[in-house]
């Protein structure tokens, strides 16, 4: 039992309820545009999303580097049988993910542009956690997530339901990858001392804090502007407005930022649930919107 809530651990409960909240969010939008739902093809879709991100973040794990501990005051036999038992996981989990590709395969919904996605997040999955590339390790790690959460995975369930992509999608995607980028930054800052004692090249490590506060006020604001500009592609400001009913997280992120570079006593718990509710809560009210028109 106990080596089982670990592998659950880390297989980021939180991360695979945004990535199901994405998902749900791809679908919406191809039912909000009319297009045929297809309950089996939905289920099958989720399951391999859930399956896809399990296996990333366990395999991060399997191939974390030695200076780096999985469990607190772990010894050599402990982190031995967890990674074993996370390598085990994973390899069934992306074992499950080619059988449900081959189902949808079989059943027609495998299109040229799904297929480009299927690829691409096979690629992040790879590139995110396994050496020699291992983005986790080299600063860029951020971004695949935020890429993979915010538009891989919406993109792939509304593919799987429409086949092929429509602008409204991306007009949806863009902003939240920006968003989701934000929210791992603002992640980042909590383990920031932790980081640099384990030599993590993180994105915060990486470009230090002078420069990552800048760029994530940046990510921010450009999101909520995006979102604004709708209207000029064509779609009703309408039918987006729910997405700024998360605007006062990103500036009270933003302001608590801000004040820790300056010197201000942190309290990262507020800190780290702010910046999930931030990315969560946006997906949330958009999906909201779409399923309920």
């Amino acid at each position: 039992m106990p080596r089982l809530l670990t592998l659950l651990r880390l297989s980021r409960p939180l991360y695979l309820l945004l990535v199901a909240l994405t998902y749900i969010l791809g679908v919406g939008v191809a039912r909000y545009l009319g297009k045929t739902q297809t309950p089996a093809i939905f289920w099958l879709g989720l399951v391999g999303i859930l399956f896809s991100l399990i296996a990333m973040n366990l395999l991060a794990e399997v191939f974390r580097p030695l200076n780096e501990p999985i469990v607190p005051d772990e010894s050599a036999a402990d982190r031995r049988a967890v990674r074993d038992a996370a390598l085990y996981v994973s390899i069934a989990a992306l074992a499950s993910l080619a059988v449900i590709a081959f189902l949808l395969f079989k059943d027609g919904r495998v299109t040229p542009q799904l297929l480009v996605f299927l690829i691409l997040s096979l690629v992040i999955i790879i590139a995110y956690s396994v050496p020699p590339i291992r983005l986790l390790d080299k600063g860029f790690g951020e971004f695949a997530l935020a890429l993979y959460l915010a538009y891989i995975v919406p993109s792939i369930a509304f593919l799987l339901q429409a086949g092929e992509l429509h602008r409204l999608l991306n007009s949806l995607a863009v902003p939240l990858t920006f968003l989701a980028l934000a929210s791992l930054l603002a992640l980042d800052f909590p383990a920031y001392a932790g980081d640099l004692k384990y030599e993590r090249r993180t994105l915060l490590t990486r470009l230090g804090w002078e420069r990552a506060t800048p760029l994530h006020h940046g990510l921010v604001l450009a999101a909520y502007v995006l979102f604004a500009v709708t209207p000029l592609l064509g779609f009703s400001l309408a039918l987006l407005w729910p997405a700024f009913l998360s605007l006062p997280f990103g500036l009270i992120q933003i302001y608590w930022l801000r004040n820790i570079t300056l010197g201000a006593k942190p309290i990262w718990t507020l800190l780290t649930a702010n910046a999930m509710a931030l990315f969560g809560l946006t997906a949330y009210f958009l999906t909201l919107t779409f399923w309920l028109r």
